[in-house]
C-alpha cells in the first residue's frame, strides 16, 4: 500500500532543514578578552552555508520566469555553491552543469556527481577574460544551451537575500541582540552584503570585519582602496581576483590577510581544541576572527562561521602527507637524500606488504594507498624487494588466480639501494634505470624516493 504522503513528484524534506544552524562558544582557544562564537554552517544538508543561497536563487528564478520546468542550471562555482544546487536541482527536477576550477578537492566533486551534476572541471590558473576561467566557462555555455539559466552567484541578488532575511535573523536571536563583530569571508560576496544591511538596520555599530587569504585582492583594497594584480591561494571557496557584483565592501570596517599556512593550522586546531571539523574557508574566518579578538582591549562578543565541513578536505589539508608536500608544514630537516622520503618507515607511515602476503593483498594495498609500487619489508623490518604493477600484471594477467600466489614469487629482490648520503645524481641513476630508490641507512629501511617525491622537492625548493 502507497503511503499518501509520499509522492515521487514531491520536493524531498530534506530542503526544510536548510537554516537554522546551531551556534558554538569558542572555549579553549585564546580569544582575548572577548567571547567568539561558531556559526555551524556545516550542519546544513550538504554541509556548507551556501545551501541557503542556493535555494534562494533557484527559487528566486523560478518566480521570476527565468527559470522553468525541464530547464537547467548551470553555475561557476569553487564546489559548495555547486552542492547546495545540486541538491535542490535534483529536489526540482532540473538538469544541472557545474564548472569548477581544478583546484578543488575531490571529495566535492565526488559528491556533486553522486547528487547527479554533471562536472566540467577548467583551469584555476587563469583570470577573468580568458576563455578558460570558470566563470566565463559557464556563462559561454549558457548562450549554447535552449532553456539554461544561469545562477552567477556573484551578481545574483537573491543570494545576499538569503542571508538578510535567514542567517542576520539568526545570528541576531542567538546572540540574544548582543552582539559586537562579524567576521566573514568573501567568494561572492552574499554573506557580507546580506548580514551587512540585516545588522546596519538592528544595530549600525556591529562590525563587518573582513578575513581574506593571501593572494586575494579584497584585503588590499579595504585598505588602500587599489585593485592590485591577484595572487594564488590553496584555501578553497573564499577570496577573489575581482570585486564580486554584489559584495557591499563599504560595509566593512576592517580586514585581516590570512595565508594558507594560517588557514590550514588554524583549523587544524579548532579540530583538536574544540572538536569541530571545518573546512579551509573556516581555517582563514577563524584565523582573522582570533586576531581580532586579540587586539580588542574591553570585552566583545563576535560570531564568525564555520562555513562548510571539513569532511570535504580529509584528502588535502587534513591529510599530512598533502600538507608537507605542499610545504605547509615543515618536517626537521636533515640535510640529505631522506629529506625526500614523503613517507616515512621509523613513523609507521609506509604502506609496505611482507614477502608471504598474497598479491591480492599488495594489489589492495596499491589501490588504497594510490600508490603504484610496495616495499617489501621481512618480519624484522629489513627490505628484501619490491613489488609495483608491471610484476602484478606477469603474474595474473593470464591466469587471475595467481592473485592467491605469495608476493615471493613475484618481487623484484634486485633492489636500487642508497644511503641518506648519497646524492642527486646517485638518485637520477636509479631513475635512468626504471627503478624506485630504497634509502637504507646500514640495514634500517628509511623509505622510498619515486620521481614524484623528487618533483615535490624540487618545486619547495623553487618557492623559497
Amino acid at each position: 500500500m502507497t503511503n499518501s504522503s509520499t509522492s515521487p513528484d514531491k520536493p524531498p524534506a530534506i530542503l526544510s532543514l536548510i537554516g537554522n544552524t546551531p551556534l558554538v562558544e569558542i572555549t579553549r582557544m585564546d580569544t582575548g578578552p572577548c567571547q567568539l562564537f561558531l556559526k555551524l554552517e556545516n550542519q546544513n544538508p550538504t554541509g556548507s552555508i551556501k545551501d541557503r543561497i542556493a535555494l534562494s536563487m533557484v527559487e528566486a528564478a523560478e518566480h521570476e520566469g527565468r527559470l522553468k520546468p525541464g530547464g537547467t542550471i548551470i553555475e561557476a562555482t569553487a564546489g559548495n555553491t555547486g552542492l547546495g544546487l545540486a541538491l535542490v536541482a535534483g529536489a526540482k527536477g532540473y538538469r544541472i552543469i557545474l564548472v569548477i576550477p581544478d583546484k578543488m578537492s575531490q571529495e566535492k566533486i565526488a559528491h556533486v556527481r553522486a547528487l547527479g551534476a554533471e562536472v566540467r572541471l577548467t583551469r584555476s590558473d587563469v583570470t577573468r577574460g580568458h576563455p578558460e576561467y570558470y566563470q566565463d566557462v559557464a556563462a559561454r555555455l549558457t548562450t549554447e544551451i535552449p532553456g539554461a539559466f544561469y545562477v552567477n552567484q556573484f551578481g545574483n541578488p537573491a543570494n545576499p537575500l538569503a542571508h538578510e532575511t535567514t542567517t542576520g535573523p539568526e545570528i541576531w536571536d542567538q546572540m540574544n541582540h548582543d552582539l559586537d563583530a562579524v567576521v566573514v569571508g568573501v567568494g561572492s560576496g552574499g554573506t557580507l552584503s546580506g548580514l551587512g544591511r540585516f545588522f546596519k538596520k538592528v544595530r549600525p555599530e556591529i562590525e563587518m570585519i573582513l578575513a581574506d587569504p593571501t593572494g586575494s585582492i579584497l584585503y588590499e583594497w579595504v585598505k588602500t582602496g587599489k585593485l592590485e594584480q591577484a595572487g594564488s591561494w590553496a584555501v578553497e571557496g573564499i577570496g577573489e581576483d575581482f570585486v564580486p557584483e554584489i559584495a557591499d565592501m563599504s560595509l566593512v570596517r576592517d580586514a585581516f590577510e590570512i595565508d594558507d599556512t594560517e588557514s590550514f593550522a588554524v583549523a587544524r586546531e579548532l579540530l583538536r581544541q574544540e572538536g569541530v571539523l571545518g573546512g579551509s574557508s573556516t581555517g582563514t574566518l577563524l584565523a582573522g576572527a582570533l586576531r581580532y579578538c586579540r587586539q580588542q582591549k574591553t570585552k566583545k562578543r563576535v560570531v564568525t562561521f564555520v562555513c562548510d565541513t571539513g569532511n570535504k578536505y580529509l584528502s588535502k589539508m587534513y591529510n599530512d602527507f598533502w600538507m608537507a608536500e605542499q610545504g605547509f608544514v615543515q618536517r626537521p630537516a636533515h640535510g640529505d637524500l631522506s629529506d625526500l622520503i614523503s613517507h616515512r618507515a621509523e613513523k609507521g607511515e609506509v604502506i609496505m606488504v611482507g614477502p608471504d602476503d598474497t598479491l591480492l593483498t599488495a594489489f589492495k594495498r596499491m589501490r588504497t594507498g594510490e600508490v603504484s609500487q610496495l616495499p617489501v619489508l621481512n618480519g624484522s623490518g629489513r627490505a628484501v624487494g619490491i613489488i609495483d604493477e608491471s610484476d602484478l600484471l606477469v603474474k595474473v594477467t593470464r591466469d587471475p588466480a595467481k592473485f592467491k600466489d605469495l608476493v615471493k614469487t613475484a618481487m623484484t629482490d634486485r633492489l636500487e639501494t642508497l644511503s641518506p648520503t648519497a646524492n642527486v645524481s646517485d638518485l637520477l641513476g636509479v631513475f635512468d634505470r626504471g627503478r624506485v630508490a630504497i634509502v637504507m641507512e646500514g640495514n634500517n629501511f628509511l623509505g622510498l624516493i619515486t620521481r614524484v617525491d623528487l618533483l615535490s622537492y624540487l618545486r619547495l625548493r623553487m618557492a623559497k
